[in-house]
C-alpha cells in the first residue's frame, strides 16, 4: 500500500481488505509503531503488524542472540548465536522483507526509568514486551497524557500464563465496532399500532438487537416511514417494534428496513488504576476467577523481578514459597479478589523463565489485533485486560522429576522448563501429517519448528501436502512466502522455509490434494503410521473427508479454520470425543433458479446471475464446443447426420456457436452489443409483457411486490460508463474465447462507439412462457427438445458455413476461460461487475462497488494475519496434550471473535455410545474385526460376528451395494457364496469396511446399525 497516494495494493491486501474496509487500511498506512522486545512474543508481534501494512515499524531491543532464543524467535538462527549478533540486527530485515511498503526501522538504546521519553511523541501506538513493570507504568502515563493519546500496548507470557493490556485513552471513539455487514431485512408486515410491530419476510431471522438504529426504504401503504431513522425493540427472533406507528397510513406491501450502524467510545483507565482494579476479558466460563488469580500471580512475578533481579527458578521450591507470599500480598490489594491458586502459582514460577511458543503465538495475534484497532478505530478494543494460561497442559506432569525441567545448552530449554524433556522427546518422534499450507498450515510449521515435532534423529516426520501454488495475495498472511516464490508449490517452499527455523525436523512435502481420488496415496497404511493429523482447509467439504479417515484410522485430529476475525479450534480425540462429522452445519441456501433468472431482490442475486453468464458464455459453451468437434471430426459428417435426422447431443447449440462465430475484433463488439440488448432490454420488456405492472395473483395481491421487483428496460448508451464498460469486458472475453487478437486502440472509446454505432438492432417480440416455479431447477441446454423449425434452421446455418469455408480446424476450436478472481488484467470481474450493476439498475437495486463484487463472485473468505497465528498457536497447545496422552478434561475447543472482542474456551464433545443390546454398544471409534480366509461364505461371516460379538448381523452392505439383505429375493442364497466372491477384491486389496445392521430387541423397530466391520480376506493380512 503507498501511503502517499493511499492506493491500496489489492493484488496483495485483497483478503485483508474485506476484514477491515478501505478506510482503516488508509488509516494503517499512516501509522508509526514502536515495538519493544524482539523475543518469542515481540517477533510475533512483530510480523502480524507488518504483514498488515502500517507505513513504519520500529523495532527495540538491546539483548544478544543466545541459543535459547532458536526454540522461541523464528527469525534467529544458529549462525546468528555463534557470532553473537544482536536480536533486533538479526530480525530486523527479515521483518522488513515480510511487507516491501512497510518501513522497518530499529533501535537498541537501552530504556529506563530515567529516560526521556519525549521521543515516543513520533509514534501512534507503543508495544511493550519484555519490559519490566515499572517502566510500563512510567511508558503508559506518559503516553496517556498525550494529545492525542499514544495508544499502549504491553503484552507478556511468562512460562504458562499470559496477559495483554490495552489503554487507549481516556476516550476513544470506534467507528465500526463489530465489522459486520449492515443487515438489510425485507418487510412481511407493519403494524398500526402503538407500537407498530415489524414482521419479517417469511419469519426470517432478523438479527438486531434491543436500541439498534433503522431505517426503512421501499414501504409501501406507510410510506412515511421512508427515509426516518427509528430505534427497535427485538420481541422475537423474526419480529421487532419501532415506536408509534397509529397515526401513520395503513401498511399495504414491500419494504426494506436497514440496519444503521453507530460509532461507540469506549473509555480506558492508566494502568497504574487498572492494576488494583482490572477490568477483565473471561475467556473460559468453567474457572470464571482465572483471570484475578494470573492478575495476581503475574504482578508478583513482576514484584520478583525487581527484588530479585531475575526471574524465578525453574523447579527451585524456595522460589515458589516465595512467589505464593507475593501473590497472597498483591490479593490483599486488589479490589476485587479471587482465592489465590497454590497450583497455578506453583506452576508459574516453575515455568516463568520458559516460553511455550504456541501461547507465544496465539497471544501474539490476539495483542496484534489489539494494535489495528488502536490504529484505525475500527473494531471494539479489548478492556483492559486478557489473561490465558495453559495450566491444563502443565496439570498432568505433576509427579514428573525437577530435573527434566532444566536447561541443556539447547534450543529447546525455554520449552523444556515448561513441560519437561520427555515430553519434548514425544515431540521430537511425532509423525505428522498437515493437510493445506496456506495461512494456517504455514504458521502451523512455524510453531512446529519451534517445538521440535518430527525431529529425523528422532525418527519422527512431518509431511505437508498442498495442490497450490502461490499467488501474490497469499504473501499478506502466509509468511514464509516472498514475492520470489510466487507460481512455486506451496508445500515445497513452506517445507524449505521451515528447515531455516529448525534444521533439525524431517519434512516431506507433497503436491496433492486429500480425497478419495489420491486414496492410493494416502491409504490406510499411511495413516497408521501417523500418530496425529492436523488441517489446514478451507472448506468444509475437505474436512469432513480428512475427518471420516482419521476415525476409520483412529488417528486424532486438530482442526481449525478462520473467517475474518473469527476463529475456531477443535481437537478430535479417538474414543474420548466426538468428530468433525458428528456435528453438520446448515447447508448454504441455494438462490432458486426463477428468483436468479427473472426476480432478483438483492446485489447477491445479481452478482450471482453475472458469475453464471460468465460461466455459460466463457466456459460452458466453449467446453460443449470442442467436446463435440472431438467426437464428429468434420462438419460435413455432422451436416450428413443431421440431414439423416440423427439425434447428435449438443449439434443444434453447436452449429449455432459455429454460424455466429466472430473473425475478428469489430464481431466481437457486436457480439457484446447484442448481449446487452438481450440482457438488459429485451429481458425487462419480456417480463412486463408476461406480467404487466398491474397483474394480479388469484388472491387479488399484486404479482409484482417486495421481494418480487419490476424491471426497467435499459436503452444502450455509449456514454454512460457502466454500458461501456459490459461492452468491453464482453468483447475481450469474447476475442480470449475464439483466439481474436486486439490492440490497445481497439478498447479505446472512439473505436468502440464507431463499431456499436454500426451494429443492427433486430426487433424484438416478446414470447409467453417465464419460470416462476421457485423449486424449478436450470435445464440442461444441451438435452432440450428442438423443434422441426430449429431443426431446418440449424442444417440450414450449418451448409451456409460449409459453403463459406467457415469450418477450417481453427475455427472448429474455442479456448474456454476459466474464471480467475485475483488477475485484474483479464477483465473477468470487470465484465462481472459491469453485468452485474446493469442487471441492479434494471431492478432497481443498489449496485455494489468493484471490491464486494469481487468477493461475493469469488467466494473470497475474508482474512488477516492475527486471527491465522491465534488459532495455529492454540492448536499447537492441544497438539502438547494430545501428545501427552491426557485426559479428556484437558482438552479445549475454541471459539473467537476478535473484532468483539470475545474468546471462548469450552470443552469437547464427549463421545457418545449406541447401544444395541444390554452389555454391547459402540461408539464412532470402534471397529470391529473379522479374519476370513478364501472360502469363507456370507454365511460363515455371520456366523463369525454372532461368536465373537455376541450378536448376529440381518444386513450386511458394502459401499453401496447390499451384499445380504433378507428380504431382498435371491439374498438368502447368497448365504452360500464366498465372501471373496461376493465383494471381487482387487488383487491389492487385503480388507473391505462392511456396514452391518442388527435386529432390534423390540418387534416391529427398525433394524439397527452397527459398527463398521473390517474384513481381511486372509489370515495373514492382520
Amino acid at each position: 500500500m503507498a501511503a502517499d497516494s493511499m492506493e491500496i495494493d489489492d493484488t496483495l491486501y485483497s483478503r485483508q481488505r474485506y476484514v477491515l474496509g478501505d478506510s482503516a487500511m488508509q488509516q494503517m498506512a499512516q501509522s508509526h509503531v514502536f515495538l519493544s522486545g524482539m523475543g518469542g512474543l515481540g517477533v510475533e508481534m512483530a510480523k502480524n503488524i507488518v504483514l498488515a501494512g502500517v507505513k513504519a515499524l520500529t523495532v527495540h531491543d538491546t539483548k544478544k542472540c543466545e541459543t535459547w532464543d532458536l526454540g522461541t524467535n523464528f527469525f534467529i538462527c544458529e549462525d546468528d548465536v555463534q557470532n553473537q549478533r544482536k536480536r533486533v540486527e538479526t530480525v530486523y530485515p527479515r521483518i522488513a522483507e515480510l511487507n516491501p511498503y512497510v518501513q522497518v526501522n530499529i533501535s537498541t538504546a537501552p530504556i529506563d526509568t530515567t529516560t526521556d521519553l519525549s521521543f515516543l511523541k513520533q509514534y501512534q501506538c507503543v508495544i511493550l514486551t519484555e519490559t519490566r513493570l515499572s517502566l510500563q507504568k512510567k511508558i503508559n502515563e506518559f503516553c496517556h497524557s498525550q494529545q492525542p493519546p499514544i495508544k499502549f500496548i504491553s503484552t507478556d507470557v511468562y512460562g504458562i500464563c499470559s496477559r495483554v493490556f490495552c489503554d487507549f485513552g481516556d476516550k476513544f471513539e470506534v467507528s465500526d465496532p463489530t465489522g459486520e455487514e449492515p443487515k438489510e431485512i425485507f418487510v412481511q408486515n407493519i403494524t398500526q399500532s402503538n407500537p407498530g410491530v415489524v414482521t419479517c419476510m417469511d419469519n426470517r431471522n432478523h438479527g438486531l438487537q434491543s436500541g439498534q438504529l433503522v431505517t426503512f426504504r421501499e414501504v409501501n401503504g406507510m410510506s412515511e416511514l421512508n427515509g426516518t431513522t427509528r430505534q427497535i425493540t427485538a420481541l422475537s427472533p423474526y419480529t421487532f417494534s419501532i415506536g408509534d406507528t397509529s397515526h401513520l397510513e395503513a401498511y399495504t406491501h414491500g419494504g426494506i428496513i436497514v440496519q444503521i450502524k453507530s460509532p461507540k467510545t469506549f473509555y480506558f483507565e492508566k494502568m497504574e488504576k487498572q492494576l488494583s482494579d482490572p477490568s477483565c476479558l473471561i475467556v473460559d466460563f468453567s474457572k470464571p476467577e482465572a483471570p484475578l488469580q494470573i492478575h495476581a500471580a503475574l504482578l508478583a512475578v513482576d514484584m520478583f523481578r525487581e527484588q530479585h533481579q531475575r526471574m524465578p527458578g525453574i523447579g527451585c521450591l524456595q522460589d515458589a514459597d516465595l512467589l505464593l507470599k507475593l501473590t497472597e500480598e498483591v490479593n490483599k490489594t486488589l479490589v476485587n479478589k479471587a482465592d489465590v491458586n497454590e497450583d497455578l502459582v506453583k506452576w508459574v514460577s516453575r515455568t516463568a523463565k520458559g516460553s511455550l511458543p504456541p501461547l507465544a503465538a496465539a497471544v501474539g495475534g490476539i495483542a496484534s489485533q489489539e494494535v489495528l484497532k488502536a490504529l484505525t478505530g475500527k473494531f471494539a478494543p479489548l478492556q483492559q485486560w486478557f489473561y490465558f494460561d495453559a495450566l491444563e497442559v502443565v496439570k498432568a506432569l505433576e509427579t514428573t522429576a525437577c530435573e527434566e525441567f532444566f536447561p541443556r545448552g539447547d534450543r529447546y530449554d525455554a520449552l523444556r522448563a515448561c513441560i519437561g524433556e520427555t515430553m519434548c522427546q514425544k515431540l521430537h518422534k511425532l509423525k505428522v501429517f498437515i493437510v493445506g499450507c496456506g495461512a494456517i498450515g504455514c504458521e502451523m510449521l512455524k510453531n512446529f519448528a519451534l517445538l521440535g515435532v518430527g525431529l529425523g534423529s528422532s525418527s519422527g516426520m512431518i509431511a505437508v501436502t498442498d495442490p497450490d501454488l502461490i499467488e501474490k495475495s497469499n504473501l499478506n498472511r502466509q509468511f514464509l512466502f516472498r514475492p520470489h516464490h510466487i507460481q512455486k508449490p506451496k508445500s515445497c517452499t513452506a517445507a524449505a522455509a521451515t528447515l531455516e527455523i529448525n534444521p533439525q525436523i524431517k519434512i516431506d512435502a507433497h503436491l496433492n490434494k486429500v480425497c478419495p481420488a489420491t486414496e492410493n496415496i494416502y491409504n490406510d497404511d499411511f495413516y497408521t503410521r501417523l500418530d496425529v493429523i492436523v488441517t489446514a482447509l478451507d472448506n468444509v467439504e475437505a474436512r469432513r473427508y480428512v475427518d471420516s479417515r482419521s476415525v476409520s484410522n483412529q488417528r486424532p485430529l486438530l482442526d481449525s479454520g478462520t473467517m475474518g476475525t473469527k476463529g475456531h479450534t477443535e481437537v478430535i480425540v479417538p474414543n474420548l470425543t466426538e468428530s468433525y462429522n458428528s456435528h453438520r452445519d446448515p447447508p448454504e441456501e441455494e438462490i432458486p433458479f426463477c428468483t436468479l433468472k427473472s426476480f432478483p431482490a438483492v446485489i447477491e442475486h445479481t452478482i450471482q446471475w453475472a458469475r453464471d453468464k460468465f460461466e455459460s458464455s466463457f466456459t460452458h459453451k466453449p467446453s460443449i464446443y470442442n467436446k463435440f468437434w472431438q467426437i464428429y471430426s468434420s462438419a460435413e459428417e455432422v451436416l450428413q447426420r443431421m440431414q439423416a435426422r440423427e439425434s447428435l447431443e449438443g449439434s443444434f447449440q453447436v452449429v449455432k456457436l459455429l454460424s455466429r462465430r466472430p473473425t475478428h475484433w469489430s464481431q466481437c463488439v457486436t457480439l457484446a452489443r447484442l448481449k446487452f440488448e438481450k440482457y438488459f432490454k429485451r429481458k425487462a420488456v419480456q417480463l412486463l409483457h408476461s406480467f404487466p405492472l398491474d397483474t394480479r395473483l388469484k388472491d387479488g395481491s399484486l404479482f409484482w411486490q417486495s421481494p418480487k421487483r419490476p424491471p426497467s428496460p435499459i436503452s444502450f448508451d455509449m456514454t454512460d460508463p457502466l454500458h461501456f464498460n459490459f461492452i468491453v469486458s464482453a468483447a475481450r472475453l469474447f476475442a480470449s474465447v475464439y483466439n481474436i487478437s486486439y490492440t490497445g486502440k481497439d478498447l479505446s472509446h472512439e473505436t468502440i462507439f464507431q463499431i456499436v454505432s454500426d451494429v443492427k438492432i433486430p426487433e424484438y417480440k416478446p414470447s409467453e412462457k417465464i419460470e416462476t416455479d421457485e423449486s424449478a431447477r436450470k435445464p440442461d441446454q444441451t438435452k432440450l427438445a428442438v423443434s422441426s423449425e430449429e431443426e431446418r434452421e440449424a442444417i440450414s446455418q450449418l451448409e451456409k458455413a460449409i459453403a463459406a469455408a467457415a469450418v477450417t480446424k481453427d475455427h472448429l476450436q474455442m479456448t474456454p476461460v476459466s474464471f480467475e478472481k485475483d488477475d485484474d488484467r483479464n477483465g473477468h470481474i470487470d465484465f462481472i461487475t459491469a453485468a452485474s450493476n446493469l442487471r441492479a439498475r434494471m431492478y432497481n437495486i443498489e449496485a455494489a462497488d468493484r471490491l464486494k463484487t469481487k468477493r461475493i463472485a469469488g467466494k473470497i473468505i475474508p482474512a488477516i494475519a492475527t486471527s491465522t497465528a491465534a488459532v495455529s498457536g492454540l492448536v499447537g497447545l492441544e497438539l502438547i496434550k494430545v501428545v501427552g496422552g491426557f485426559s479428556f478434561d484437558s482438552f479445549k475447543n475454541c471459539f473467537f471473535n476478535l473484532a468483539i472482542p470475545i474468546i471462548v474456551f469450552t470443552e469437547t464433545a464427549e463421545v457418545k455410545r449406541t447401544q444395541i443390546r444390554d452389555g454391547i454398544s459402540f461408539s464412532i471409534w470402534d471397529r470391529w474385526t473379522i479374519y476370513g480366509k478364501e472360502d469363507l461364505t456370507l454365511s460363515d461371516f455371520i456366523n463369525a460376528v454372532r461368536e465373537k460379538y455376541g450378536i448376529e448381523p440381518t444386513m450386511v452392505v458394502h459401499g453401496v451395494k447390499m451384499l445380504y439383505v433378507p428380504v431382498m429375493p435371491g439374498h438368502k442364497k447368497r448365504l452360500k457364496i464366498t465372501m471373496q466372491k461376493l465383494i471381487k477384491p482387487s488383487s491389492e486389496k487385503r480388507y473391505v469396511d462392511l456396514t452391518v445392521s442388527f435386529a432390534s430387541e423390540t418387534d416391529g423397530d427398525e433394524d439397527l446399525p452397527g459398527p463398521p466391520v473390517r474384513y481381511y480376506f486372509c489370515q495373514d493380512n492382520n
